[in-house]
Parts: C-alpha cells; sequence; structure tokens
C-alpha cells in the first residue's frame, strides 16, 4: 500500500487573501496559531495562580513537563480529551481557555487558516510584552491573594494603586 503524500502547503480558493495555508494549524509564516497560543497561556495563568508546577500538572494527566511547557506555548495544540483532562485538574470549566479571546484571535481560526483569512497579531497572549502573560504578574496575583485577613488584603491593593499612580477612583 502505497503512502500518501503529505503537502505542507495547499492551494486556497481563488480570490482568497493568501495563497498557501500550513498544516496543522500554523501559519503561512510557521508561526502558531494565536488561538493555541492563548489557549496555552490560559492554561499557564491557571496552573500558576494554582501554585502548581508544570511537572506536577504533566503528572496529573499523564504527560511529561516538557509537553506541558509545548502547550502553555502554543507550540503544542491542545486536543479536546486533553483539554477537557486540563480543566478538571486545573479545576476550571472548558470555556476558560477561551476567555478574553482578542478578535484578532478569534480570526485566527483553523478555518480562517484554510480560507487565507487569518490574521497575524503584534502581541498575542502569550506574548511576554503582555503584562498578564509574565510571571512576575502571575506571582503577583498568587501572593495578593494568599492574604488572608482581607482588610489588609484591601489596604495592599490601595497601597499598589497608590504607588502605581492609579490612586484616583
Amino acid at each position: 500500500m502505497a503512502k500518501k503524500p503529505t503537502a505542507t502547503h495547499q492551494e486556497a480558493k481563488p480570490g482568497a487573501k493568501s495563497t498557501k495555508r500550513s498544516v496543522r494549524g500554523r501559519l503561512e509564516d510557521g508561526s502558531a496559531n494565536p488561538i493555541d497560543v492563548h489557549v496555552g497561556a490560559r492554561t499557564r495563568l491557571r496552573r500558576t495562580l494554582l501554585g502548581m508546577s508544570q511537572e506536577k500538572l504533566g503528572e496529573a494527566i499523564g504527560l511529561t513537563f516538557q509537553q506541558v511547557q509545548k502547550y502553555e506555548r502554543g507550540a503544542n495544540r491542545i486536543g479536546a480529551s486533553r483539554l477537557f483532562d486540563l480543566s478538571r485538574v486545573l479545576d476550571v470549566p472548558v470555556s476558560f481557555f477561551f476567555d478574553d479571546m482578542d478578535e484578532d484571535a478569534q480570526s485566527s481560526s483553523p478555518a480562517a487558516v484554510i480560507k487565507g483569512e487569518a490574521v497575524t497579531t503584534a502581541a498575542s497572549p502569550g506574548d511576554e510584552r503582555n503584562p498578564m502573560a509574565k510571571r512576575e504578574t502571575l506571582e503577583l496575583v498568587r501572593a495578593y491573594y494568599s492574604i488572608t485577613d482581607e482588610s489588609v488584603r484591601r489596604k495592599v491593593y490601595e497601597l499598589a494603586k497608590t504607588l502605581g499612580g492609579s490612586d484616583k477612583t
């Protein structure tokens, strides 16, 4: 039985914005699809807020920490069954992974890539230029919520707003 040749690109419909598409959801330039990057960033966000290591998450879902790393960067796509497992281990609904997705990422769905309508973004959710993707931000949020005394937590919040120059409400 002859193997079917695997193509890295297919011709798109005439009149489409792009004439080629990449396989496995990647964009033409080889970068990860922004939706995969967003889902990975949301996975990293939740894992970090729970104080869970990549190794512990991997153990819980039967992966190595390197595989978890690739998911979190968007380098590897997360399948539906794996997303279901992640939602259970991280104690969030599956929809959590798609929350707060910007319109540019939404327009980069595989269907949009196939049609040649995908939009590449300058700063995706997994991009380190995004302050919500920085480890420092995640650790700060986790430390903030570990303050058990609500009045102390409120004072820390007010202090941070004052120091940041946004104390005017």
